[in-house]
């Protein structure tokens, strides 16, 4: 947080409580509705996994429209219409007494698809040179959500049963609306919003992008996989004599020793520059945890399984958005990180729902050698993944007449040293850069730029 003005620090802290409340409420349920949903009308496998998964379809729908429509009508009000339909379908889940009704609360919570609009709003309150660590403290509240949700979430259903999960989820989205209201500050401008958000017309020529269908292909799976096992681990573990008001005893180890296994290989693979070998090493380790729990089932083998599979899973999703940031053409940042939003959550609903069902249908040691399969296609296709090299992303104001100017001036730009990539935005008056670590020269580039804007 150093070099932050107090607004920046505001920003930074409060969006990130705003994402973390969002998130915390949608994993909540992942590791208690397999157990203490057993009650409701309706209850089958088949719909474990649809109401685990369900915020997921939504969620991918909805992320890139609702990030359009901040762009419109205003960061805050989207943020607002987004948490009080998170509020709405918390309260429909919390009253539900059938399996369909909490279903279509979920759908509702999923409606409120903020991520873009809070990322957006980071961005217009902030200065480009300090925006990486705000958007670095929003970004780590996905995982510390996560890990709390795996405790906190059977905690509070042993004491108040599933619908205190959801009034509970009611509550802190509420107070994240008193967060927007009172503590968020109000943006004066808005910054240009290709880096940020995606943009209309450019989704389609990303999926054409080898690598980033890759990652996009690897966030879909990864998620698959986590949802999926969720449907089946909880019962799994009570056949094992481990009472549900305990399970939080096991996943807060395991998680813990998991974030502190991951940091020394990230460190390797950033030092050894040998991103890909352990990239490959972490869909290895989610492969071999789905096959220890198929060969035993004893409590100790299921803690060192999980134990495996979150070390792998938390470095897959800490570095699959860096490398997503490098690999996205420039200027199409907030394009590449909407479609790969979009993909993530996507693959909840399909773990949700084909954990679900294969559970169900064939018996949880079908689903994990399902989920081991497939884990190791991913292997497959990840293997012939090209790393890029490191580079950093920079935008500059340009003062370019049309795009014939915008194109010459842009071809200008790749041929200066360390330029990578670069792309003049005629609508926004911006050029965005993509540059190495060594070899390039800012004051150029200015100068170039101004150049350049004179001609035109």
């Amino acid at each position: 947080m150093q070099h932050l003005t107090a607004v920046e620090r505001r920003a930074a802290i409060s969006l990130a409580l705003v994402f973390a409340f969002r998130m915390l409420g949608l994993f909540m349920l992942i590791p208690v509705f397999a157990i203490f949903g057993n009650h409701l009308a309706g209850f089958s496998s088949l719909w474990i996994g649809l109401a685990i998964g369900a915020y997921g379809l939504t969620q991918a729908v909805l992320q890139i429209p609702m990030g359009w429509a901040s762009d419109r009508f205003g960061r805050k009000p989207v943020m607002f219409a987004g948490l009080s339909l998170f509020v709405l379908g918390s309260v429909v889940a919390a009253l539900s007494d059938s399996v369909y009704g909490v279903t279509a609360g979920r759908v509702l919570q999923g409606m409120g698809a903020i991520s873009g609009a809070v990322l957006a709003l980071a961005s217009d309150l902030t200065r480009e040179e300090q925006r990486p660590k705000v958007m670095a403290v929003i970004g780590m509240t996905i995982g510390l959500s996560f890990a709390v949700a795996m405790v906190a979430g059977p905690a509070i259903a042993a004491v108040a049963g599933l619908s205190g999960i959801f009034w509970f989820t009611a509550g802190i989205a509420l107070f994240g609306i008193l967060l927007v209201w009172k503590v968020v500050p109000d943006a004066s401008h808005k910054v240009a919003g290709a880096e940020t958000l995606a943009t209309p017309g450019k989704i389609a020529s990303l999926f054409s992008h080898p690598q980033l269908l890759r990652l996009n292909l690897g966030v879909l799976v990864l998620h698959l996989l986590l949802t999926a096992i969720f449907v089946v681990l909880p019962p799994l573990l009570e056949q094992q004599q481990f009472l549900s008001a305990t399970h939080w005893q096991l996943y807060l180890p395991v998680i813990l020793l998991a974030f502190v296994a991951m940091v020394p290989l990230m460190i390797l693979a950033s030092r050894k520059q040998q991103e890909k070998r352990y990239f490959l090493l972490a869909i290895g380790l989610l492969i071999v945890s789905f096959v220890l729990i198929l060969s035993n089932q004893q409590l100790w083998c299921i803690a060192l399984a999980l134990l495996l599979f979150f070390t792998g899973f938390n470095y897959l999703e800490a570095s699959m958005p860096a490398l997503l940031s490098r690999i996205a053409p420039a200027g199409l940042k907030g394009t590449a990180m909407g479609t790969y939003a979009s993909a993530q959550f996507f693959g909840a609903f399909l773990g949700g729902l084909s954990g679900g069902w294969i559970s169900g249908a064939l018996g949880s040691e079908s689903l994990f050698v399902f989920l081991a399969l497939i884990g190791l296609i991913w292997l497959v296709c990840a293997s012939s993944m090209t790393v890029p090299e490191r580079s950093q992303r920079l935008s500059l104001p340009v003062n370019v007449a049309n795009q014939a100017a915008a194109d010459a001036l842009a071809a200008r730009l790749c041929h200066l040293p360390g330029v990578q990539e670069a792309t003049v935005l005629v609508a926004e008056q911006r050029c965005y850069l993509k540059v190495g670590q060594q070899n390039f020269n800012l004051a150029e580039a200015q100068s170039l730029v101004a150049g350049g804007s004179r001609e035109s």
